[in-house]
């Protein structure tokens, strides 16, 4: 009888182990999931970009005059001093070579020029002649005069005579300099630059380009010898310790920044970020393509450096940063972590844990950064929430915190 009622209890503790398994089995575990507790704390929304360094005032040193500038005496990052540092030297152009047409022309010009000459040396020795014989004859018409031979009309004329012909030899001489000179113009025409004699000038007729403002030299347009022409780019200097940084922005985050807005200058290299200002966003925006071929609006945003200048010895122009420019900040705001949130129809939602359960909470965020958001409604500092909700979450589901290092499958 004993023994029966002893196979009878151990069936029965099989039985409800059994059962118990079942239950064990059938009953869901909760789901493993990451959480995070709502907090109050400092919220900044920015607007991150990609900048470059700049001096604020680049001058551009121009060549003043058409010639040959010869090879720079700078190099570049060279300090220079306003009115006293060489910049450039500039030449006289060699002539141009002429061609077998224009060169004919030349030569039978200067072959008229020539005749042209001895055409008025002819006309000056003919105008002496007759001056010499008008000054015998009024020599002799003074000798009758004075007995009274020939009236004073006729004394007149001989001396009205005279001054004709002075002035007539006048008048060929200052034509045979005339000519003269044009048979120089027309022959120094004809110098070609194969002519090197000629041309050999001893260094006095050059045009020396001195620098404008102080600074160094940036970069060198002219650095050897070249023909250039007026006007033309020969070097750029500039301030460096005069630095601003540009970055372009999408014209959608322009709008949101305004002029005295906080930055933080970060990737220039430096151990520590350092702070500017935005002074100026242009009011005239350009079309830039992306890497990805896409077409954007840009719009240049200009900041000033306010960090102490010996923190900026290594920065110079068109130097890459990263720029951080604050277009929102809070000290004191709730804030979610953006991986909480997921939609719910047209509103945002999160999985609140209650009592190990997920609920789904409607909430209302305000300004939101790369990693948090601010909430407005439906949230309260100490809850917590499922970050990263996956498909096996859902309202009502039980969950458990994930522990660290322990596996989703765990």
């Amino acid at each position: 009888m004993n023994g029966t009622w002893l196979r009878r209890g151990l069936l029965i503790a099989m039985a409800l182990l059994a059962l118990a398994g079942l239950v064990y089995i059938v009953t869901p575990k909760p789901v493993l999931v990451d959480m995070a507790v709502i907090d109050r704390g400092p919220l900044k929304v920015t607007v991150d970009e990609e900048g470059k360094t700049r001096i604020r005032e680049i001058y551009v040193v121009s060549a003043p005059i058409a010639g040959k500038v010869l090879r720079s005496p700078r190099e570049i990052g060279d300090e220079v001093i306003k009115d006293k540092t060489l910049l450039a030297v500039i030449e006289p152009r060699a002539p141009s070579f002429l061609d077998i047409r224009a060169r004919r022309e030349l030569e039978a010009a200067v072959s008229a020029a020539r005749a042209s000459v001895m055409l008025t040396e002819t006309e000056i020795r003919r105008a002496n002649s007759e001056l010499k014989f008008a000054e015998s004859d009024l020599k002799r018409t003074q000798s009758l005069a004075g007995r009274g031979t020939v009236s004073q009309r006729s004394l007149e004329k001989a001396e009205l005579e005279v001054e004709v012909r002075r002035s007539s030899l006048a008048e060929a001489h200052a034509n045979l300099e005339l000519r003269k000179q044009e048979l120089e113009s027309t022959k120094a025409r004809l110098i070609g630059p194969e002519q090197k004699d000629l041309l050999d000038t001893g260094g006095s007729c050059c045009v020396e380009v001195r620098a404008p403002v102080n600074g160094r030299v940036l970069r060198i347009d002219k650095e050897s010898e070249q023909v250039v022409s007026a006007g033309e780019p020969l070097l750029r200097i500039g301030d460096p310790r005069d630095l601003e940084i540009v970055v372009d922005l999408l014209s959608t985050d322009a709008v949101k920044v305004k002029p005295g807005a906080r930055a933080r200058i970060e990737g220039w290299g430096g151990p520590a970020p350092l702070t500017a200002l935005v002074r100026r966003i242009d009011p005239a925006g350009f079309t830039k393509v992306s890497a990805l071929g896409i077409e954007e609006q840009r719009v240049n945003t200009v900041l000033d450096l306010t960090s102490p200048k010996d923190q900026l010895p290594a920065l110079g122009h068109d130097f890459r940063v990263f720029v951080r420019i604050t277009v929102w900040e809070s000290q004191d705001a709730v804030q979610v972590p953006l991986s909480a949130l997921f939609r719910q129809g047209k509103n945002w939602a999160v999985f609140q844990v209650t009592d190990g359960v997920a609920q789904v909470r409607i909430v209302k965020i305000g300004h939101r950064n790369t990693a948090m958001a601010e909430v407005l409604e439906g949230l309260e500092p100490g809850a917590r929430v499922v970050l990263h909700p996956s498909d096996k979450v859902a309202d009502g589901t039980k969950v458990e915190e994930r522990l660290a290092g322990k596996g989703a499958g765990s």
